[in-house]
């Protein structure tokens, strides 16, 4: 049956969200060409086009050059403490919180993975307990996909003291249990965290290219700061990622 042309291209994008979601496009996945949606719902390319855009601008579907229009939907990743436990970060072999969450949707994690030694920005400088203005520490930066689809942009900072010529300092492969079992093995156990969240900001040119998305998609900002027994501030992560990928959950007493 032919869809309405006044408001067609919102029936449209229901019905394909509707079949993303359900798995029938799955994530990772290329749609049907433009013409071959228009003939499946009776409709005209325009609409099938404008129900593309809307599809886009939700973060479901994301247009690549010379590839068609990949299926880009992920449910929202659950960002808690929890995360963070050794035998999640660690199950079946995992590396990292990012992976053993990732295989968890039955998706394939990719890690992207350069290391420098690096002057740390003065609010990174000043947790990790180094001096200003100097080039003493190693920066881990992680592009991180699922199925192909990047989600995150990781910025991990550690003092060049504890992390020259060690695993950290390793471009691949990836560290089974992450950078907290690598830092534990060093002698640098972390047992707290300290957390602080942007909710919403407008990405910068270099993280809308690196996350593939429109410049107007919102992201969320995660710094995380790993302390040892003794208080010490050995880990500082940046994490940025898409807003619609993310949701957070805290438990926490209540006196």
């Amino acid at each position: 049956m032919a869809v309405s042309e006044r408001h067609g291209f919102r029936e449209i994008a229901a019905k394909i969200r509707e079949e993303i979601v359900k798995g029938t496009y799955p994530t990772g996945s290329v749609l049907p060409s433009e013409p071959e949606l228009a003939e499946r719902y009776g409709a005209s390319r325009s609409l099938v086009n404008r129900a593309m855009q809307v599809l886009a601008a939700e973060g479901l579907v994301r247009p690549r050059q010379g590839r068609g229009t990949m299926v880009t939907w992920l449910p929202p990743m659950l960002h808690s403490p929890a995360r963070y436990d050794q035998a999640t970060r660690e199950n079946k072999g995992a590396r990292g919180a990012f992976d053993a969450e990732v295989r968890a949707l039955g998706l394939e994690p990719q890690h992207e993975i350069t290391t420098e030694h690096a002057e740390p920005p003065s609010e990174i400088a000043e947790a990790l307990g180094l001096p200003p203005d100097e080039v003493n520490a190693l920066v881990r930066r992680r592009r991180l996909l699922a199925s192909g689809i990047p989600v995150r942009l990781n910025a991990s900072w550690f003092p060049l003291e504890i992390a020259e010529g060690t695993v950290l300092e390793e471009d691949g492969p990836v560290i089974v249990g992450g950078v907290k079992s690598a830092l534990g093995e060093l002698g640098y156990l972390q047992v707290s965290a300290v957390e602080r969240i942007i909710p919403s900001r407008l990405p910068t040119e270099a993280e809308a290219n690196a996350l593939e998305i429109s410049p107007e998609r919102t992201v969320v900002e995660i710094a995380h700061y790993g302390k040892t027994a003794k208080g010490r501030v050995v880990e500082v992560t940046v994490s940025v990622a898409p807003a619609h990928y993310l949701m957070a959950e805290y438990a926490f007493p209540l006196s």
